[in-house]
């Protein structure tokens, strides 16, 4: 067994391709309650980006490694520990820093994956699938055959609403922003799949049949954001999850006075730090169930080694991706 392992280090905030390191760096060892998992994959996400950029409400002590999602292969069991095993796969919590072959992590923060998943798919479980899980749980009571809309819908969290709506019986309306996307997200079961535009509610009411909407998912903002508002049923919610436009959302009065709109917003890291571990799980079984039925899945663009960090940073920032830019560390 190698006494290094590789690790990506960046000890400044600044663009991630000119300031990120890899470098060898000690093994880690198991302390008591704790194990060492020797990481099979890592995304790149937007949120790692941003982290490096020091644009994250998140900002470790530096030097820091990045990388808030991964899974892999526990390789030594500290003393104390229980109920896991060498070998066991396991999903990783946010706040280890997931570029690396190699973390020691307390047992009780990892999430066991069962038979049948590839753990590169397991890799990117933990933020995308579980922020559409909840968003589509949490915040407006759907049933069979209710309807939600959402933009971004080609991003991952957008493709895992579509995957867990379809497979749950809700209806989607999916904005984007191009027309090549439609065929592909109404193949991943979205149900109506539009382009972006000044007349945005009038084709959403003409693609349903008027049906009412009563739950958005916004990671947009801006201008976008507010045409999807007008499409919105009165007591509706908006809950907002990102900000790709950069724009501050403006909604108008009225939309407040006379249709009482409700405006919230989700974030991942705060939800899981919160939940108690059984329910971190509940979360989990279904879309582990999914996944293992090749329901659930994220698009993968292209794999790099830890090496090529650089080559694939500059890869995660293009736009017109059809997949995640992830590391894979058995490259």
């Amino acid at each position: 067994m190698k006494e290094t392992i590789s690790a990506a280090i960046y000890e400044t905030h600044g663009k991630p391709a000119d300031v990120l390191q890899i470098r060898e760096v000690p093994r880690p060892g198991a302390g008591d309650g704790e194990v060492v998992v020797e990481m099979h994959a890592a995304p790149i996400n937007p949120a790692d980006l941003n982290a490096i950029e020091g644009k994250y409400p998140i900002r470790p002590a530096l030097p820091a490694t990045p990388g808030f999602e991964g899974s892999g292969f526990v390789a030594e069991i500290g003393a104390g520990v229980q109920n896991l095993s060498a070998g066991a796969h396991v999903i990783v919590p946010h706040d280890v820093g997931t570029w690396r072959e190699a973390v020691a992590v307390k047992a009780e923060k990892l999430v066991v994956v069962p038979e049948g998943i590839d753990p590169v798919q397991s890799a990117m479980m933990k933020i995308n699938p579980i922020t559409a899980w909840r968003m589509l749980h949490d915040f407006v009571a759907l049933e069979h055959g209710d309807w939600f809309i959402q933009n971004a819908a080609n991003s991952a969290a957008g493709r895992a609403a579509i995957q867990i709506a379809h497979d749950l019986g809700y209806k989607s309306v999916n904005v984007v922003r191009r027309e090549e996307l439609i065929g592909d997200l109404r193949a991943e079961g979205g149900d109506v799949v539009l382009v972006d535009g000044e007349n945005l509610r009038d084709e959403v009411k003409s693609a349903t049949g008027g049906a009412p909407i009563r739950l958005a998912l916004n990671a947009v903002g801006g201008e976008n954001a507010l045409r999807v508002a007008n499409t919105l049923a009165p007591e509706a919610t908006m809950v907002t999850y990102g900000a790709m436009s950069l724009q501050p959302l403006r909604i108008p009065n009225g939309l407040l006075i006379f249709k009482n709109l409700h405006f919230c917003g989700f974030w991942i890291n705060k939800w899981y730090d919160q939940a108690t571990p059984e329910q971190r799980i509940e979360t989990f079984a279904p879309l582990f169930d999914m996944a293992q039925r090749g329901l659930l899945k994220t698009k993968v663009e292209k794999s790099y080694s830890l090496g090529e960090a650089k080559t694939a940073l500059a890869h995660a920032a293009q736009n017109k991706r059809s997949g995640k830019i992830i590391f894979e560390f058995n490259l």
